[in-house]
């Protein structure tokens, strides 16, 4: 037993955090107007708003007016909007017929416009004239100062999710809420305006401003809406019909190549795999320098913090080509997933987030099946694991009350658990099947608001199969089954004895595992024999069950391919023949039995030695995913041992282990290219062997980096 061994036990307490129970589990039915969350009265709808706005860069202020078309279902005499750090200077209905009196509420972030008298049921045009700011945070409108030359410029750009829309124009600022929006914004005359719509005309406004005004959107919800303005420019390209273009501030579209021609190619894909057309005319990814971190889907004119955009072959490294790939993929799924059907209020969150990423890595295997993105991306599933066996993790859709807790909703097992989910879904129902409840479900909702029940009626209708059933065992409750499987010899074939249980990461101080309650899932189960090409069979495992399994003495693999969700533990005779057969199976099982025993180490569950032995069965030229997960293992035991008097022997074993693997691909690429896949790992070999106190490969980093010095191109950019 290695030295370490006190540092692998404490494990399980070092990594978890007690914290509050989880929330109660939700069911919903499909969506209803009437019956959406939200704060605001359903008996006024917005169907179009004719927005002008007059920024100014200077003094961080936006002059502004609106007509927007209402429609009132019951005759009242107050109506109610959103707005937020607004100012409201005057409100009339039916050109002039009433004029209003305007009482805003900052707590609320609404506005209540009293006529004299009730407005009778039909349609009305509402007209405001306000102001608002232009902030230097990324809520509403907001500013970025970036260089250019030897001093500054300044653009504009906004980022509405979930509800500051209410920030730049009164509104009803509620996903519910679709309307069509026209938009018309007077800038600095060298400015490019970018909007959800192409430029209908553009027209003098004084001597150094111009009015810019947009064609108007397809029915669409608020915190879709995009303004940008500066000194830009754009290149484009023309893909099924539509004008795709990347822009920059001046200077930099070159470096946008890459996502341009990227854009183009999912365009396609995703025509196609919706079965509805992109309904724009144009596509713009905005480049944005600075205020925001990430991206932001906005119905045509997606905004980029611009490094996650622009690609600069000279000094990014292959992980920034393949990350351009993912944002994108996973905004331009966005585009039809989100924007052309809307959920209805913010506790559907997750299917929006989990489905676009689901769908970038769909995208990529598609693309590029070189990157094995879903091989190599198997640490999102299993950081979302993590979290969901702590006891302060929350199902998937939570009860969302307000635009403030929508601002909470954005996490890990939001974006990571249902992307797991959908794939898992998709395997068990099948491509082309669960493609069809797609299409189907996009072809019903299209401009339209959903809930999850709308899609899982879709999915069940195309695939007869209980899905609302699976789905709400995954989404509506927290935590991660755990599938315990044993096989008996029965006449000489293998009896396989399934049962399940809610895997848990707690520390006895906090009242250990048995303190959570139990969950019951029905799980999708594949399983096959170790290192067969696919499963043998799928099956639906709603508690336990018992299958035939194939010839005694044969290892059986239990989530083959790694696509469920869900751990596996086997019973000591099953896991010495899987711990045997591992160099058989694909790389995806290696990982999956790796990373599952590892989690049972942390949580007390397993013997570090069973882990270890796994990693003894690997060999130094495997794939970079098994070794990212080993990497990734004593990178948090180097970490957590900081101040054990056993770090010595626990870096020195690591070393042990892992520097043949650096010494097998070399510091290097080969003369003739070498695949990314080798290019990657020997980054992250060359990080932890050197956190690990290595001493050649310190020493040979430092000669490397001292010519970096004196030559810059003397390191690739992965180094």
């Amino acid at each position: 037993m290695p030295r370490f061994f006190p540092i692998l036990c404490s494990l399980a307490v070092a990594l978890v955090l007690a914290g509050p129970a989880a929330r109660q589990a939700i069911a919903e039915p499909t969506f209803s107007f009437d019956a959406a969350p939200g704060k605001l009265p359903k008996t006024v709808v917005p169907h179009h708003y004719a927005i002008e706005l007059v920024p100014d860069l200077t003094q961080l202020t936006v002059v502004g007016s609106e007509t927007v078309d209402v429609e009132l279902r019951e005759p009242d005499a107050r109506l109610t909007l959103n707005a937020s750090n607004v100012t409201i200077a005057e409100a009339s209905v039916d050109n002039g017929a009433q004029q209003a009196e305007i009482a805003l509420d900052a707590g609320s972030e609404t506005a209540m416009l009293a006529f004299p008298k009730p407005l009778p049921v039909g349609l009305h045009k509402l007209r405001l004239s306000f102001a608002s700011h232009i902030n230097s945070f990324a809520r509403g409108l907001f500013y970025v100062d970036y260089p250019a030359g030897q001093g500054t410029k300044r653009m504009i750009s906004s980022q509405l999710e979930p509800s500051d829309a209410r920030r730049i124009f009164p509104c009803w600022d509620e996903p519910a809420f679709k309307a069509t929006f026209a938009l018309t914004v007077t800038v600095p005359r060298a400015f490019m305006a970018v909007g959800n719509m192409p430029p209908e005309r553009e027209d003098a406004a004084g001597s150094d401003l111009k009015r810019v005004t947009f064609a108007t959107t397809p029915r669409m919800s608020s915190y879709l809406f995009v303004l940008a303005a500066g000194e830009l420019e754009r290149q484009t390209v023309q893909a099924a019909g539509v004008t795709v273009g990347v822009v920059t501030t001046r200077g930099k579209s070159d470096k946008g190549r890459v996502a341009l021609d990227n854009a183009a190619k999912l365009l396609a894909y995703y025509n196609d795999y919706f079965g509805i057309k992109y309904p724009l005319p144009k596509l713009d990814l905005i480049a944005v320098p600075g205020g925001f971190g990430g991206a932001m889907e906005n119905w045509g004119g997606i905004t980029f913090f611009e490094s996650r955009l622009l690609f600069d072959p000279t000094s990014n490294a292959e992980t920034a080509r393949r990350g351009i790939f993912a944002i994108l993929a996973h905004e331009m799924a966005h585009q039809w997933f989100g924007d052309l059907v809307t959920m209805g209020w913010w506790d559907n969150l997750w299917l929006n987030e989990g489905f676009a990423s689901w769908m970038q890595e769909k995208a990529a295997e598609h693309f590029y099946p070189e990157w094995k993105t879903w091989l190599n991306g198997y640490g999102q599933k299993q950081f979302a694991m993590t979290l969901d066996a702590r006891r302060t993790s929350h199902p998937i859709q939570q009860k969302v009350a307000d635009h403030s807790e929508a601002q909470t909703a954005f996490d890990a097992i939001t974006y990571n658990k249902g992307q797991a989910f959908i794939r898992m879904l998709e395997s068990y129902l099948g491509e082309a099947t669960f493609r069809e409840g797609i299409r189907s479900y996009m072809a019903s909702h299209a401009y339209r608001n959903t809930t999850t029940a709308d899609l899982w009626k879709a999915l069940e209708a195309a695939a007869r199969k209980p899905v609302a059933k699976i789905a709400a065992s995954f989404t509506e409750q927290e935590g991660v089954p755990l599938i315990t499987a044993e096989t008996n010899c029965v006449g000489g074939k293998q009896q396989l004895i399934l049962k399940q249980e809610r895997f848990a990461v707690v520390p006895a101080s906090a009242g250990g595992a048995d303190s959570l309650p139990q969950r019951r899932w029905q799980v999708p189960v594949a399983i096959g024999t170790a290192g067969a090409a696919k499963p043998s069979q799928m099956l639906l495992l709603d508690g336990d069950a018992e299958v035939m399994a194939g010839p005694c003495g044969e290892a059986i693999k239990v989530n083959f391919g790694d696509i469920g969700y869900y751990r596996v533990a086997y019973g000591p005779v099953d896991g010495a023949l899987i711990a045997k057969a591992l160099p058989a199976m694909s790389p995806e099982d290696r990982v999956n039995v790796l990373a599952d025993d590892w989690a049972m180490v942390k949580a007390g569950q397993a013997a570090p030695a069973s882990y270890l032995a796994l990693v003894s069965e690997l060999d130094a030229g495997d794939r970079r995913a098994v070794w990212d997960q080993v990497i990734s293992a004593f990178s948090s035991l180097n970490r957590i041992a900081l101040e054990s008097p056993e770090r010595p022997a626990l870096q020195a074993y690591a070393r042990a282990l892992l520097r043949p693997v650096l010494d097998h691909i070399g510091w290097d690429g080969k003369p003739a290219g070498e695949d990314d896949e080798t290019t990657l790992l020997r980054t992250s070999l060359i990080n932890l062997l050197g956190e690990l106190g290595d001493a050649d490969v310190i020493a040979e980093a430092k000669r490397r980096f001292a010519s970096f010095l004196q030559d810059p191109a003397a390191l690739p950019p992965a180094l």
